[in-house]
Parts: C-alpha cells; structure tokens; sequence
C-alpha cells in the first residue's frame, strides 16, 4: 500500500511540474498558440 501512494505521489508531483512548465517556460511558438486577428477596432490599432 506505501508503494502505491508512493508512485502515485510522484506522478501528481511529476504532473504538476510538467504542467507548470508547460504553461510557463515553454515558449509560446512551440505551443501552437491561436494567432491574433487581423481585425482592427479602430485606426491606431489599439489591439482592443
């Protein structure tokens, strides 16, 4: 039973961090993220 919380510990720990990484220390090209829209709200494209 100590063996199974053990590994199942790890691998929430293991799964956190990767997820932290993930989110953080990835660069944002290697994620695929969706690109901005080209639409523009008024003429000095505030970005909004």
């Amino acid at each position: 039973m100590e063996l199974l919380q053990n590994i199942l510990a790890y691998l929430i720990l293991a799964t956190a961090i990767g997820y932290l990484v993930w989110k953080f220390f990835l660069p944002k090209s290697l994620v695929g993220s969706k690109k901005a829209s080209s639409k523009s709200c008024g003429q000095d494209d505030c970005g909004c």
